[in-house]
């Protein structure tokens, strides 16, 4: 018999695992039990099961949980591990017999699978080159072989009826003409993209002027002097790359020595040097200003001069408000501290302070009746004993329930009640510093208020609490000249400015959380938003520097409204507004809208400057405050006025 065809037809590069399938030619043939077909096994390699069997039931994989170590083991004492395979059918481990393992070894080897097919067997011609007498076969011709076909007849009819018909049309000659066509022959001509649009022209050379004639007037001509200088200077430093030279005819003239060096730069120029044309967009001016909305829209805010407070006979440096808004305190130079009612501008009370008042500072807790003023190098707690008879009856029973502690505790400044003729006056309690004092103000509380004096020590801040007359110093080390400090409205933060940086103070934490840069030369103010994440920066370089705290430590907007410096900003407890109050003499009224959303920008719109100071020795508005109820701003001059704008 001759060898079976799967066998005999084989090809030495048949994959291992195919030849595996091959069954020993002894055996019966046996039915594969999986019956999915010829399909990519990988189909399955996520499944429980490789296939079904005959039944429809799935046939699942072997429980395969050999690790590399087991691999490893089972390949040094097994020794039939060689010749073991996994069927991809069913994935069971199949052992070939000794057979099956000779079939391979002969395929690799690149011989036939059957041991017995001789490939060099003698042919058997059924053809010899010996002409025989007899044919092979003796049957005669058909009629057919010898007359035109009838089939073909039809089929040519047909086709000549198409024709005639003009259904097929017979093919054209073949142009043999080369196919060569314009690239940019359809391009539209207007088009900016065209390539005779993108051509940018050589730029011309400059035309010779007078310098470059052969006879040039005699002030083009260099000196001695000038010659030298322009034979030291660099090349490209120079402004003519020649020295002007003068002959006595155009027949004197000799040839010019750098005429080639010359066309080869400017050949160089011409191809190597980029040229670009600069395509002009026109954008109407109007368009990049920022859209705002009208200031009408934003109402209310102050416009209009309601009241002036007269009385103070210099330069009026500070104000502050009671937290009803009945009460106005001012602090002047003329060593007063004035007390007058908002509504009428009547000055209620005068109290001497013996010395310039450099800040003042209205308890902002409406149960006491307590104003914090800075005179020289004392802080004075004075209760004005304005309105409620109640309330600042109640503040002096507050102050005298004090008890001093047995052990006495080292402080930095000194804490002295009040003299009988001062508490006649209104003063019940003096805390004497040992530099003079430039700020005082209070926490939200009412109960601690912090100070800064003007001294580039370690002791230019220093907090106080009132109820237990203790004061600590909060610093260990100077980081510069402290301009201003701040409490933050909610949370236990302290702000301190110096000329260039607000640094932000955990006090809790005793740490520093922030430093915001201002990018202003000098501070001179601060105020932060009641919400308490936003800030605003005078500065004495005429800028205003709006903070979003959770932002960023640089400037969310630098305002430069003014013309001069700026002495004071103040932000409403109410209002979207904030102001700012400058040497120019006008106070500028701002919408500062700051939204819930945290994803929104706060919006700043200034919307009025308010005028009416008069500079006097070159300083304008000296101190702006906001009204705690009322759309209502307060400004304090050089021009020794206040003045209410509603």
């Amino acid at each position: 018999l001759p060898p079976p065809p799967f066998l005999s037809s084989w090809h030495p590069g048949v994959r291992l695992l195919e030849m595996v399938k091959v069954k020993p030619l002894s055996a019966p043939l046996q039915d594969i039990r999986n019956t999915v077909g010829n399909i990519p096994m990988e189909w399955y390699q996520d499944f429980p099961h490789i296939g079904y069997n005959l039944d429809g039931k799935k046939i699942y994989k072997p429980i395969r949980n050999k690790d590399e170590l087991d691999m490893f083991l089972e390949k040094m004492e097994n020794p039939d591990y060689w010749r073991t395979v996994q069927d991809k059918m069913t994935g069971a481990d199949i052992k070939l017999t000794d057979e099956q393992v000779e079939l391979v070894q002969r395929l690799q080897k690149g011989q036939f699978g059957d041991v017995n097919f001789d490939p060099y067997e003698p042919a058997v011609d059924f053809f010899t080159h010996e002409v025989m007498i007899h044919p092979v076969t003796n049957r005669p011709a058909d009629k057919r072989s010898f007359i035109p076909s009838l089939i073909e007849k039809e089929k040519v009819s047909k086709l000549v009826h198409a024709i005639k018909m003009g259904w097929i049309k017979p093919r054209k000659p073949k142009d043999d003409t080369p196919t060569y066509y314009d690239l940019w022959a359809h391009e539209d001509p207007n088009s900016i993209l065209g390539r005779h649009k993108m051509h940018v022209p050589a730029p011309k050379m400059k035309l010779p002027g007078h310098e470059e004639s052969y006879n040039p007037p005699p002030e083009y001509l260099l000196s001695e002097e000038e010659k030298l200088a322009w034979e030291q200077q660099e090349p490209a430093e120079r402004k003519l790359n020649f020295v002007p030279q003068q002959f006595r005819c155009l027949r004197a003239v000799p040839a010019y020595p750098r005429f080639i060096h010359e066309r080869f730069e400017r050949c160089l120029d011409l191809y190597l040097c980029p040229r670009q044309r600069k395509m002009r967009v026109n954008v109407d001016p109007e368009d990049l200003i920022p859209k705002l909305p009208k200031p009408r829209d934003l109402q209310p805010f102050p416009t209009t001069q309601a009241l002036v407070y007269h009385g103070h006979s210099s330069l009026v440096r500070c104000l502050s408000i009671s937290p009803s808004g009945q009460w106005l305190v001012s602090g002047s130079d003329d060593g007063t501290v004035r007390f007058w009612e908002v509504c009428t501008a009547r000055c209620m009370k005068t109290l001497p302070a013996g010395g310039v008042v450099k800040s003042v500072a209205w308890n902002p807790n409406p149960t006491i009746c307590l104003v914090a003023i800075c005179v020289e190098q004392s802080v004075l707690l004075v209760n004005p004993c304005l309105g409620d008879k109640l309330l600042y009856g109640a503040t002096d029973q507050l102050l005298e329930s004090y008890k001093a502690p047995e052990e006495e505790r080292v402080q930095p400044v000194q804490w002295v009640t009040a003299t009988t003729e001062e508490h006649g006056k209104g003063i019940r309690l003096v805390i004497q510093h040992s530099k003079a004092l430039k700020q005082v103000t209070w926490h939200g509380k009412g109960d601690y208020f912090a100070s800064v004096v003007s001294d580039n020590s370690n002791m230019q801040v220093l907090i106080h609490q009132t109820s237990k007359r203790w004061s600590q110093n909060p610093f260990r080390k100077s980081k510069g000249l402290v301009q201003c400090v701040l409490f933050h409205p909610i949370r236990p933060y302290f702000f301190v400015a110096t000329q260039r940086y607000v640094r932000v103070y955990n006090l809790l934490k005793q740490e520093l959380t922030k430093k915001l840069m201002t990018n202003c030369k000098w501070v001179s103010s601060m105020a932060i938003h009641p919400g308490g994440d936003n800030i605003i920066c005078g500065s004495y370089d005429s800028k205003l520097a709006w903070f979003d705290l959770d932002l960023s430590t640089r400037p969310y907007q630098l305002l430069r409204h003014h013309k001069k410096a700026l002495r004071s900003v103040a932000f409403h407890k109410r209002y979207p507004l904030f102001a700012s109050g400058s040497d120019d003499g006008t106070v500028i009224v701002c919408h500062g809208m700051v939204y819930n959303d945290l994803l929104q920008n706060p919006l700043l719109v200034p919307v009025k400057v308010l005028k009416g100071h008069a500079l006097t020795l070159d300083l304008g508005v000296l101190d702006v405050l906001f009204h705690p109820t009322q759309p209502w701003v307060f400004s304090s001059g050089a021009d020794s006025t206040i003045r209410l704008y509603t």
